[in-house]
């Protein structure tokens, strides 16, 4: 584990009006995740069956930009839905939050919805956190620029495994911000472990502010996580280019596909990398240090899970971590839900 404080420099920049403005310094907190780490991941996930990778893995440099341009797809839903919530009810949630907060946002790689509701909030300062460093450092960077009196400490960290603020991080009421819909990255189980987590890191009387998908038609569900364009595709098998770069492996990208499903029991989509003929693939990791794995024809290796919910289901599984429900706002289709709850476990 490395910590490390760094310094964005671009001390001057010229704004709109040609008025000079001094960006804040930007507190970076380094407890990335470690290549041993990915390797050991990857090695037990491919030796499993079905084979199967945690989704956190697709956030490399190339994924992280990938995955910014699926926001962008006309069948991905989600972000543009979650934005429009978010940019109608940004004063209603000012109003209940208030002013002079810590503002955590677990993932905030981009840093893009938060934009939304700085001015209302106005936030004793921001900690973004993100496994992928340089997204991080370049959304921070920008966020700076665009709010200058804002306050960031962005930590870079896997917060799946550890929620823990930046050492400098000021006083303040504890809001977290999961937008997104990553907490159906979880099954259902884990999510209220992750949540619980969150809990205890805002306290007593802290917030949560989440986005939620919602259940609906399978056909919107598939088409959002299988695109025309094929960027999706794109995403996950970035996973495989990875590993060939990080674990020297030897996957032929052409004998994989991209397929994404609604499991209407579960209520989840699924995304795999289906190996369209019997193959073997083997990590080079050194003379003494090579790993294989077989895969037939039509074998997967299960990358993603999204659970959706119903707005009834998710306040009750909020509730078993702790969360009170404050507010909830839709947009007219009930596509997609965002959640305001107020931590109530009772301290000991």
């Amino acid at each position: 584990m490395t910590i490390s404080t760094l310094e964005f420099n671009r001390s001057w920049i010229t704004d709109q009006k040609d008025h000079l403005v001094n960006t804040q310094k930007i507190q970076f907190y380094d407890l990335h995740t470690t290549r041993n780490e990915f390797e050991s991941d990857i090695l037990k996930g491919l030796a499993q069956r079905p084979a199967a990778i945690p989704p956190k893995y697709f956030y490399d440099s190339k994924g992280s930009e990938l995955f910014d341009a699926i926001t962008e797809l006309p069948e991905y839903y989600p972000t543009r839905t979650e934005i429009g919530i978010l940019t109608a009810n940004a004063a209603d949630i000012a109003k209940r939050i208030g002013t002079g907060s810590l503002l955590v946002e677990p993932g905030g790689g981009s840093c893009a919805k938060v934009h939304i509701l700085l001015e209302g909030l106005k936030p004793q300062a921001y900690v973004p956190m993100d496994i992928s460093k340089d997204h991080l450092r370049l959304a921070a960077e920008d966020l700076a620029i665009a709010f200058p009196w804002l306050e960031i400490h962005a930590a870079c960290t896997d917060y799946s495994r550890e929620m823990r603020l930046p050492p400098n991080a000021p006083k303040g009421t504890h809001v977290a911000f999961f937008p997104g819909s990553s907490i159906g990255n979880f099954n259902p189980e884990d999510a209220v472990v992750f949540l619980t987590s969150i809990a205890e890191l805002v306290g007593s009387e802290g917030y949560l502010l989440i986005g939620v998908d919602l259940k609906k038609d399978k056909s919107i569900l598939e088409a959002a996580y299988d695109d025309a364009q094929g960027v999706t595709a794109e995403f996950n098998l970035n996973l495989l280019t990875r590993i060939n770069r990080e674990l020297k492996g030897d996957f032929d990208l052409t004998a994989w596909q991209h397929k994404a499903l609604y499991d209407e029991q579960r209520g989840r989509i699924e995304m795999h990398l289906i190996s369209s003929a019997e193959q073997t693939v083997t990590l080079n990791r050194g003379s003494l240090n090579r790993a294989s794995f077989c895969f037939r024809q039509g074998e997967s290796i299960h990358t993603e899970n999204s659970y959706k919910y119903s707005t009834e289901e998710f306040i009750s599984l909020a509730a078993q971590a702790g969360f009170e429900s404050d507010a909830l706002w839709c947009d007219d289709e009930q596509l997609f839900s965002v959640h305001l709850f107020r931590q109530c476990l009772s301290e000991t």
